[in-house]
């Protein structure tokens, strides 16, 4: 409509109505503007940002309000695809990159007379994830088929468990390092009502307005559904849990892939309630007493778990408030929206129409199994932050956490290398000396070549700069055989492509410290002292140390490559201008 306007020329024809509200509200205010007095551009934006601000102060408080006057509830439902090679009742395999509807068997397209034959492998990765999340594994389950009527699952029906499912009664342990919310304290415990084994959908691909495509390489991939309890009250904590939950299955090796690349899918059920209203006759999982819920399906972000929550509890209060009822029903949620959307009205256990499925055996499960298992099972998450910020490494939360959950485990494993490596190398030295070696590769191996890796927008790989090469270059560091700008101009060069060792690297390019003696430091001190006598004078008299950095820094930069250490730089500083060392 715009474009051909535009071509005939009437574009001041346009009714400003019907433009983008920002266009209309800067045509407003452009008008306003000529009309009346011209307001400066700076005082505008500064009006704005002060507009803005008090409208971030007021939804807090709203947000504050809110919370002392409903009570949110949320249970978490999460959908994570088992690592494995075959289907859950199918030979068929399960990569789903490969050319659409290629890795399909018959009963997979629900073929008139084909079986489901349970894959026994497919148990294996179930219950890894079961005994991680602290459940009681069910001696005997069953499967069941769930009834419903929808392109994506040919045979009318989903084969799942729900009436005796493999795993129950387990629990999740969040901490404030996972992200809860602050009122939620340190340490919360989520219940898990359940784990079951299912069978998932085939994909589907929308090619509006009419055409949509089915991939039936997914149909029968295993899944299990993780069912917590309603025992979440706040958006940031119900993320977390999502998060903690992931981290949990992908650190057992149970799953395929995160939320990222679709390989777990989430739905969320929310509530709402008057803190000091009677209780309602809603129940969700054998607790009573909560307001009527509503499910928000296939959220596939993090954010999109808690900015959706955020969004249906406060669509529920304004209803509520205005008198009006919640209704039972699944909603949907589009990543930058500010409302959720009806999807249709919520089935109920009834219309699901469950029974028993006659043409699969039950599934028991051994003890023996179950040991050799427990037995084999890696060190869980939190188990793994407690050793990282503990007396042998000594790294902090905020570098342990990102350390565990980086690349699938790969990090934390050339972390691990690096340590006993340099732990190796620093073999001759007193255990003082080696406390903090921990703390040092961490440093390293996160923020410096970290960096390395964002700058230059390339993925993970331990062979980019080998364990061994960085653990001689801290090794080399630690001895104080070189500076550390040395330290880091080395690293670079490695990450670049240099396959030397590292201590031809030093040799060769004449990198290793020649320390100055203190006579040196003081002549680069005073040279550098004389260039900037008004700084000193603020130094003197406004006590303004943090310009001391400054002058370290010319010293480093003015004195020899590789010679000036900034602690020793320092110290000097502080004697010809404070006639202190302290």
């Amino acid at each position: 409509m715009l474009r051909s306007c535009i071509r005939r020329g009437t574009l001041r024809s346009i009714s400003v109505r019907r433009l983008n509200p920002a266009i209309q509200f800067a045509s407003h205010a452009f008008s306003t503007a000529t009309t009346q007095e011209r307001v400066p551009l700076r005082k505008q934006l500064k009006q704005e940002a002060k507009s803005l601000r008090s409208h971030k102060k007021q939804r807090k408080e709203d947000e504050e309000a809110s919370r002392q006057e409903w009570e949110l509830t949320v249970g978490v439902e999460i959908h994570a695809q088992l690592d494995t090679e075959a289907k859950l009742f199918s030979r068929a395999a399960t990569s789903t990159s490969d050319i659409p509807n290629s890795n399909v068997a018959l009963f997979d397209l629900a073929f008139p007379g084909s079986q489901p034959e349970f894959q026994i492998a497919t148990l294996l990765p179930a219950l890894r994830a079961a005994i991680a999340l602290n459940c009681e594994i069910q001696p005997v389950s069953r499967f069941d088929r769930k009834h419903y009527f929808y392109q994506d699952q040919p045979s009318g029906y989903q084969i799942t468990q729900y009436y005796e499912p493999f795993a129950r009664n387990g629990y999740v342990d969040l901490y404030n390092y996972d992200g809860i919310a602050p009122e939620d304290g340190d340490r919360l415990r989520i219940d898990i009502k359940q784990l079951q084994l299912e069978q998932d959908t085939a994909k589907s691909q929308e090619y509006p307005p009419t055409t949509q495509l089915l991939d039936f390489n997914r149909v029968s991939h295993p899944l299990i559904e993780i069912i917590t309890m309603p025992q979440i009250h706040t958006p940031a904590t119900a993320a977390a849990c999502v998060r903690k939950l992931q981290s949990i299955v992908q650190s057992c090796g149970a799953v395929t892939t995160g939320m990222e690349l679709g390989g777990l899918r989430v739905d969320v059920n929310v509530s709402v309630r008057r803190r000091d209203a009677a209780a309602g006759q809603h129940h969700y999982n054998g607790i009573s007493g909560l307001g009527q819920r509503t499910e928000i399906k296939n959220l596939s972000s993090f954010k999109a778990v808690e900015d959706a929550i955020i969004a249906e509890k406060n669509r529920q209060i304004t209803v509520l408030e205005s008198g009006g009822v919640i209704e039972g029903e699944t909603r949907g949620w589009t990543i930058g929206s500010t409302e959720t959307r009806r999807l249709r009205g919520k089935e109920g256990d009834v219309d699901y129409r469950y029974m028993p499925d006659p043409d699969i055996p039950p599934l028991i499960i051994g003890q023996d199994l179950l040991a050799n298992l427990n037995s084999t099972l890696p060190t869980s998450p939190d188990s793994l932050i407690t050793l990282l910020v503990g007396a042998e490494h000594r790294l902090s939360i905020d570098d342990a956490k990102p350390l565990i959950e980086l690349d699938d485990g790969a990090r934390l494993e050339y972390y691990h290398d690096v340590v006993e490596t340099l732990h190796t190398l620093q073999a001759d030295q007193d255990s003082t000396s080696r406390a903090g070696l921990g703390r040092s590769v961490g440093n390293w191996v996160l923020h410096e070549l970290g960096g390395l890796l964002t700058k230059s927008d390339r993925a993970w790989d331990a062979e980019i700069v080998p364990a061994q090469s960085l653990a001689h270059l801290i090794d080399q560091l630690q001895r104080k055989r070189i500076t550390g700008p040395t330290a880091k101009l080395v690293l670079a060069t490695i990450f670049d492509g240099d396959r030397r060792p590292v201590s031809q690297i030093l040799e060769e390019e004449n990198l290793l410290l020649r320390p100055l003696s203190r006579d040196e430091y003081v002549a680069l001190a005073q040279s550098v002292m004389a260039l900037n006598p008004q700084m000193i004078e603020q130094i003197r008299s406004k006590n303004q140390l943090g310009k001391l950095g400054w002058f370290v820094g010319q010293m480093m930069r003015t004195g020899e490559k590789g010679r000036v250490e900034a602690p020793k730089a320092e110290e000097i500083l502080r004697e010809l201008i404070l006639g202190s060392t302290v």
